[in-house]
């Protein structure tokens, strides 16, 4: 085991830009042991002053996508025109070892031997939609080693959208082109969510079938009541293996960037999600004492049995529950 490096030498690790430093901090960040988070929570709050100017995007989007494709192929555009990327993909967590299970340095190789690019995946730790716990503040933590752009991808899992959503700037959802049997797939919610929708894969025989998805979703987004910063979402193509369509992406991130901010939108948005990550913390927290709590693990299984039997109602056993932590 390694052993721990001191405040000044993580902050002044990660402030330089020490990508071994970077990542034994995002370890740190991701320990489950008291002293570690009570050092991780120190060093977060050095680095503050120096986070928050990075381009936040989230990329979602259907099975089958190609997010990994496309992520690699968008990175390597990003950081060919100068600009330091950082990927944060979760990974699902494998149940035997609590460890990330697909790799994702595997699955963008090229990206990840990329000097300005900087690929981290973390398990989910099994926690809401595949969104790992410390992914805000592992963008934080790139924010201060001076990355221009993070990248976090989700396993797109349902729930996990709306996180994401809570933690970036601009939300990217990616789909494939038969947008008449995908909109029918897709939740509404999400669709409401997204800042740009992708059409990928639209090369070879698929280029008809994407700019008809085009125009699908298009009309789809008329339905749609106007987003609160006053952009329209715009609905593109690309093609990941032919490399086109990925500068036309990042020029129109780079205008709802620019929007946001004239319009303060976004010094709205991030206030408010700050909000929305203490009241989590606060919500995670609570559940965390109060499933750690000597009493209630050891009365826990007889009142699930009660439950199970029908014998208490859910109310009362929650009641009681809820009484014994209390006291």
């Amino acid at each position: 085991m390694q052993a721990r490096l001191s405040v000044d030498t993580y902050v002044e690790g990660i402030l330089s830009g020490n990508r071994l430093i970077l990542s034994r901090a995002i370890t740190l960040i991701e320990s489950q042991l008291p002293s570690d988070r009570i050092l991780a929570q120190r060093v977060l709050e050095q680095i503050l002053p120096r986070t928050g100017s990075a381009i936040r995007v989230g990329i979602t989007g259907v099975p089958g996508v190609g997010k990994s494709t496309f992520i690699e192929a968008f990175g390597k555009t990003l950081t060919a025109d100068g600009k330091k990327t950082a990927v944060l993909a979760i990974d699902p967590t494998s149940q035997r070892s609590k460890g990330s299970i697909m790799g994702d340095k595997t699955r963008m190789e090229e990206l990840a031997h990329d000097p300005m690019a900087y690929i981290r995946p973390s398990p989910s730790g099994g926690s809401l939609g595949g969104v790992a716990n410390k992914t805000r503040e592992t963008l934080l933590l790139c924010e201060a080693a001076g990355f221009d752009i993070i990248l976090v991808e989700t396993m797109g899992v349902g729930q996990s959208e709306t996180v994401v959503k809570g933690m970036v700037d601009f939300f990217l959802l990616l789909m494939l082109a038969g947008a008449g049997d995908e909109l029918q797939g897709i939740k509404k919610g999400i669709m409401e969510m997204a800042d740009a929708v992708v059409i990928t894969k639209a090369d070879g025989n698929n280029q008809s079938a994407a700019q008809r998805a085009v125009v699908e979703y298009q009309n789809a987004f008329h339905l749609f009541p106007p987003n609160e910063n006053g952009w329209f979402p715009p609905v593109l193509t690309c093609s990941a293996l032919e490399k086109r369509g990925l500068h036309e992406i990042w020029n129109q991130i780079l205008q709802f960037d620019s929007q946001s901010k004239a319009t303060g939108f976004h010094v709205k948005n991030r206030r408010q999600q700050n909000l929305e990550w203490m009241h989590s913390l606060i919500r995670q927290t609570l559940e965390e004492q109060f499933y750690g709590h000597k009493e209630i693990t050891e009365q826990l299984h007889e009142v699930e049995l009660m439950v199970q039997n029908e014998k208490w109602l859910p109310m009362r056993a929650a009641t009681f529950l809820m009484d014994i932590f209390r006291s």
